[in-house]
């Protein structure tokens, strides 16, 4: 039988899942369960343990297919709905009521307030890309807000209807600089580089793999390298091994890199010089139409 990227497919040895049933071997054959995220955001790791390696993250009302939990009940081994990334997620991070979002959080983060009044405590933060259900709406003399299911207040400039699109992916990621690295992390906590371009594009409806190399073989065109670097612009995507930036303008490398620690803007030279003298070169530039 052909591999399978074990990343986007849910195949293991001892289990898999029931649609993969002819292209793997597995003891066991399961149609995943429908689940959502119900917090903030949702470790998906490597293995079933708190100190496991990253892989992603979920947002909030992000959906989920569940093949496997845990004996103890603390871990779950599932599919996201958004992406197809497998891994082990904590239970305690899913439920089985599924709800039907109406908007996303259009914010780096916002405050969910347990009634509709910005003095009160929050009850929890949701990042930029959270989807929520709103079913009805309230105001005080300091805001307007979105009431959520199954209980809370957004001020409602923080949310905008599900089918809104961003219009610039790169306008979307400039809202992250100064975000701290955070490999496997998709939020104003901490993202990593594909991280960053995935919640970016995914702004402006366009559906982006997890990870670079995935990136790099699916999003946009590539531009000719045969005579060196190309006129860049805005929004083009450049990519290393194992690494990918935006272009901010035509000579400014926007990326989550682990050299600042952070999200950064920094001239594109100095970036190509950098990751050469660590024997990375500029893998490809790719360029996605304007929407």
């Amino acid at each position: 039988m052909t591999p399978v990227d074990p990343r986007l497919n849910a195949a293991r040895p001892d289990l898999a899942d029931i649609a993969l049933q002819g292209q793997v071997e597995a003891l066991r054959f399961v149609r995943g369960k429908a689940m959502q995220v119900i917090v903030s955001q949702a470790p998906l790791r490597k293995d079933p343990s708190p100190d496991a390696m990253l892989l992603t993250e979920a947002l909030c009302g992000e959906r989920i297919a569940l093949f496997e939990e845990t004996a103890d009940g603390r871990w779950a081994w599932a599919q996201l709905q958004d992406d197809g990334y497998v891994g082990w997620m904590p239970w305690e991070a899913l439920s089985r009521t599924c709800i039907s979002p109406t908007h996303k959080v259009r914010a780096p983060r916002t405050l969910v307030f347990a009634k509709p009044d910005i003095k009160t405590p929050p009850i929890l933060s949701l990042p930029l890309g959270a989807r929520v259900a709103v079913k009805g709406e309230a105001e005080d003399r300091n805001a307007r807000y979105g009431l959520i299911e199954p209980a809370g207040a957004v001020v409602i400039q923080h949310l905008a209807p599900l089918e809104e699109r961003e219009s610039d992916w790169t306008a979307v990621a400039e809202r992250f600089i100064g975000t701290p690295y955070l490999w496997g992390g998709k939020t104003s906590s901490g993202i990593d580089c594909s991280g960053l371009v995935q919640v970016a594009l995914q702004a402006c409806g366009i559906a982006a793999p997890r990870d670079s190399d995935m990136q790099e073989s699916a999003l946009g065109v590539p531009l000719p390298l045969a005579n060196g670097i190309p006129e860049l612009a805005r929004g083009d995507l450049v990519f290393w091994k194992g690494h990918v930036g935006i272009m901010r303008d035509e000579s400014t490398l926007l990326h989550a890199n682990a050299h600042h620690m952070a999200v950064a803007a920094e001239p594109f030279a100095a970036a190509v010089e950098r990751l050469a003298k660590r024997g990375a070169e500029i893998s490809s530039i790719r360029r996605i139409e304007a929407l």
